[in-house]
């Protein structure tokens, strides 16, 4: 499609292929921790011995692994994988030294998140919707028997957050639908529940787990303020929900607390940029702020004894790793390797954050990613995010440093329904609000032309799964705004997408986007398939063949009616792909098409 140079189409190569870690877990002897990496083009498993850094791979499965958790004994890891990238992710328990594989869960289509284990480490605690399709419940397994035991059915989807020193009670969390969920305290030996978590809806209740006396719980929730915070409240039902620590800068991400409950790790949230703070938790008091290496983080793991904490930390400019950080000295250490790579970090792009209004005078932001070379106005590319509540941060994406390295610049928007911001905003897209989500589309471009940073003719647009949405109705509702975009395994219509996703992701998507029995006239309206004759851009599209969250049909419908109208469209199926492009290959074959796509209709 384009002439790029060969050095320039190696360098988009070594881009993609930059492998990241996650998932980390440290064993309880503290001497080694378990991560995800694709460190060989293939999510996998590994093992590094914190002294030496010694680091070795003990998986080499056909799967693609998301999640390993260390037993508390030790003798196992759990790990949940995705066969084919797909959403029907199951359960397998190994050895540490990579034996002994066992798959507990049913395998086929069956949806399976591993959530926790017991404190023995006899037991194992996952959600399935082996019971019914459009429900996640709660189950519980047996290592000495095989047995596996229905726990609780939930109406959604319902995960174990937490269990008690005692193993006799649990803390689920449930998710009736997106934007909201609570909190119960499951009673193991009567069944009894009780709702500890009592809101007025949209609130969010995540995180939960008990104090050491299990007299009460710890928990992130924005149900008495608009921006989540750092609470406790007691698990015997008879009290308010008391806020320990708040910002009105920042929303709290995640929290950790080691075992002896005298520290915890607060993760806070600014606009999508993380800070870290160590506080003494019985005395309320913050004991260190601490200087994060890039601008994400996540995963929070105290050691057994609390000495450390594993985080995973990445950012524009660095694939994400695992690190560990001393509570005594306070000091930060990567504990795993970096990626031989020919790319050089300096040459990377970092962006700065931009703010603006939308046409309503909703006050809304986006990360701005400028060339190194030249200067604006810049041709230029709209990046939204998935979700819709997602949230765009600063983290290293592939495609945006392999554009920019050709000179176009990025402008990443979080409009409203955005994470990270607060319950109000993430919910000022709900059903027929969703048209004033579009409309940001068209002010976050209109403010890009405005500041001189971008040119009439020379915009484009992309995004994935929800951005893919967002690029569609884009592309439809201002065709003439965008020269070019590309659909990245987005939906285009509510009335397949309700029809053909997963049951429970359909049954819990009713309020975020619309009931489709009750309110099909406006998700029609909301659907950009239905105004495909309005878009003019060369559009591009990229799916999995394996998704199940937008099954492949999104991009089929897109594909065969541009087709027939004659816009040049260019479609690339992945075979082996589910929702995301997790092989290296395949994100090299999706970056090169990319770059290519925008090149030739941007610049050349």
């Amino acid at each position: 499609m384009t002439d790029l140079s060969e050095s320039a189409r190696s360098s988009i190569s070594a881009l993609a292929r930059l492998s990241q870690c996650w998932s980390p877990s440290i064993s309880p002897d503290g001497e080694r921790i378990a991560f995800v990496s694709d460190r060989d083009g293939h999510p996998q498993v590994w093992l590094v011995t914190i002294a030496s850094g010694a680091c070795r791979k003990i998986t080499d499965f056909e799967e693609q692994l998301i999640r390993v958790s260390w037993s508390p004994n030790g003798d196992w890891l759990a790990l949940e994988m995705a066969p084919g990238g797909g959403m029907n992710s199951q359960i397998d328990i190994i050895q540490p030294d990579g034996g002994g594989r066992r798959r507990i869960t049913a395998g086929g289509q069956s949806n399976n998140w591993l959530n926790a284990w017991t404190r023995d480490s006899r037991q194992l605690l996952f959600s399935s919707n082996w019971r019914r399709a459009d429900a996640m419940d709660c189950y519980r397994y047996r290592l000495d028997t095989g047995e596996t035991e229905l726990l609780a059915q939930n109406d959604g989807t319902g995960t174990v957050e937490h269990i008690s020193a005692d193993g006799e009670r649990l803390l689920l969390r449930r998710v009736p639908y997106r934007g909201d969920s609570d909190i119960f305290l499951l009673d193991l030996a009567s069944g009894r529940e009780l709702l500890l978590s009592p809101h007025r809806a949209p609130a969010t209740v995540d995180s939960a787990r008990f104090s050491a006396d299990g007299k009460r719980m710890y928990l992130i929730t924005n149900s008495v303020s608009d921006l989540a915070g750092f609470c406790r409240l007691p698990t015997d039902g008879s009290g308010a929900c008391e806020v320990l620590r708040a910002r009105e800068d920042a929303e709290l991400a995640e929290f950790a607390i080691n075992s002896d409950e005298t520290q915890a790790a607060l993760l806070w949230n600014c606009a999508g940029r993380h800070h870290l703070e160590c506080i003494n938790l019985p005395e309320n008091t913050l004991m260190a702020e601490i200087e994060l290496p890039a601008e994400t983080a996540e995963s929070l793991r105290f050691s057994s004894d609390g000495s450390s904490l594993a985080l995973c930390i990445g950012g524009s400019r660095m694939p994400a790793a695992i690190w560990l950080l001393d509570m005594g000295t306070q000091a930060l250490r990567q504990v795993t390797p970096s990626a031989d790579t020919d790319v050089d970090a300096q040459r990377l792009v970092a962006p700065s954050l931009l703010r603006y209004h939308a046409h309503d005078g909703l006050p809304l932001s986006g990360w701005y990613y400028a060339p190194a070379a030249g200067e604006p106005p810049y041709p230029t590319v709209l990046s939204f995010h998935g979700g819709p509540e997602g949230q765009e941060q600063p983290r290293f994406r592939y495609e945006y440093q392999a554009l920019l390295a050709r000179g176009i610049a990025i402008f990443a928007p979080n409009v409203r329904g955005s994470s990270g911001f607060g319950k109000r905003f993430v919910n000022l897209d709900n059903g027929p609000l969703r048209v004033d989500a579009i409309q940001d589309i068209a002010s976050s471009a209109e403010h890009l032309l405005a500041m001189g940073f971008a040119q009439p003719g020379r915009l484009g647009i992309m995004g994935g799964s929800y951005g893919g949405y967002m690029t569609m109705a884009g592309l439809t509702e201002f065709p003439q705004l965008f020269a070019a975009g590309v659909n990245i395994y987005g939906l285009i219509n509510f009335k397949t997408f309700f029809a053909l996703t997963e049951p429970w992701m359909a049954r819990i998507s009713k309020v975020e986007y619309g009931d489709p029995v009750a309110e099909g006239a406006l998700l029609e309206s909301l659907s950009p398939v239905h105004k495909l004759d309005r878009l003019t851009a060369p559009t591009l599209v990229l799916h999995g063949a394996r998704d199940t969250n937008v099954p492949v049909f999104e991009a089929e419908q897109v594909v065969s009616k541009l087709r027939q109208r004659g816009v040049p469209v260019e479609y690339r199926l992945f075979p082996d792909e589910g929702h995301g492009f997790k092989l290296a290959k395949n994100r090299v074959a999706a970056a090169h098409a990319i770059v290519d796509w925008f090149v030739k209709y941007l610049i050349a």
